[in-house]
């Protein structure tokens, strides 16, 4: 297994920002992945998965440990039941995987259609998008266990899924390395059409009385997230970025009650567990008086997507948390909730 020194992150990112890692290693199988474990613990070097770098800020000091840059590649299935079992190495494209689902007739990750990044990464971060996750799917994680390099595999039950969240970024963060991912599909099955930009899409384009297939809610997606400049594309400058950058927030019924109280406008809120509601990040940040567009030096909101920090043309890791801590604090000062980032922060000491 090659152990290259050295190697810029940034082509890795989808924001295009960061340092160096220190080492870097391309794994394409499990034991090549026990065997570069073995060699950073030979080392006591702490490591870090990347995968497609699509929900990933790197900090311009770069990483002073090992990065293993997943390319697990494959994706075997197998018909159980009623259902067909999708198991894919974790280096596979997303768009990759949710393109075979839908051309096979398989419903159950068609809304989660064009977001970036690898399957490695679906079950670390619980992926979601447009009313699917991919908790509702997944029925086994196979993974390294990096304190004893021996293989795992975790089912759905143990994984503790919750909104944006698992046990691989919550109570075991850094424990494991994720190798291949298994989903239960439905063939045949219908669509799921819940979210509100999806029926609108559908109902703006004269299809409010059809059942859409999984391939028209595959194309609706990809649209309405190009629209928003989040579909990877390097003419589209409001791509350039890593995704959504700040979680929607989860505030008590107590709490919306006061926000929802002060505020001139209906405040758009999702039923959360009991007594909580989600609040929408993007209207908190718009109802701060930051609008789409806004620039502040190298780096800007996109002019598609309130949550999207974009990259504009050399920007470092120091112009990104500018930019989050400017919007943090203009939504805390006026509504007192705290935004949390989304991405991963690789190479900071903290932050929130």
């Amino acid at each position: 297994m090659k152990i290259q020194e050295n190697v810029p992150l940034a082509p890795f990112t989808t924001l295009q920002v960061g340092g160096n890692a220190r080492y870097f290693a391309e794994p394409a199988n499990d034991d090549e992945v026990i065997e570069t474990l073995r060699w950073a613990r030979a080392r006591s070097i702490p490591v870090f998965v990347l995968g497609g770098g699509s929900n990933l800020l790197v900090s311009d000091a770069g990483f002073d440990g090992l990065v293993l840059h997943m390319v697990i590649g494959g994706i075997d299935t197998g018909d159980h039941g009623d259902r067909r079992v999708f198991s894919a190495g974790a280096g596979v494209d997303w768009d990759t995987f949710v393109a075979r689902a839908v051309a096979e007739n398989c419903a159950g990750v068609e809304c989660l259609s064009g977001i970036p990044g690898t399957v490695g990464g679906t079950p670390v971060q619980n992926v979601g998008a447009y009313g699917q996750d991919v908790s509702e799917t997944i029925v086994r994680v196979c993974v390294v266990d990096i304190t004893t390099l021996q293989r795992e595999e975790i089912d759905k039950a143990a994984c503790g899924f919750s909104y944006r969240q698992s046990r691989f970024n919550g109570r075991d963060l850094g424990r494991y390395v994720v190798t291949r991912v298994d989903y239960c599909l439905r063939p045949g099955g219908t669509p799921k059409i819940a979210y509100a930009d999806l029926k609108r899409y559908f109902s703006a384009n004269g299809a409010s009385d059809i059942t859409p297939t999984l391939s028209d809610t595959r194309e609706a997606v990809l649209a309405i997230r190009r629209a928003k400049g989040m579909v990877l594309d390097k003419n589209d400058a409001d791509s350039h970025s890593a995704g959504s950058f700040f979680k929607n927030p989860v505030v008590s019924l107590a709490e919306y009650a006061r926000i929802a109280a002060a505020s001139a406008v209906p405040v758009p809120h999702f039923a959360a567990s009991e007594g909580y509601v989600k609040l929408a990040a993007a209207w908190l940040i718009e109802q701060a008086g930051i609008a789409k567009g806004f620039v502040l030096g190298p780096v800007a909101i996109s002019s598609k997507h309130t949550l999207a920090l974009i990259n504009r043309g050399g920007a470092k890791a120091a112009d990104v948390l500018l930019l989050k801590e400017f919007v943090q604090r203009r939504v805390h000062r006026r509504f007192g909730v705290e935004l949390r980032p989304e991405p991963v922060m690789l190479g900071f000491d903290s932050h929130n």
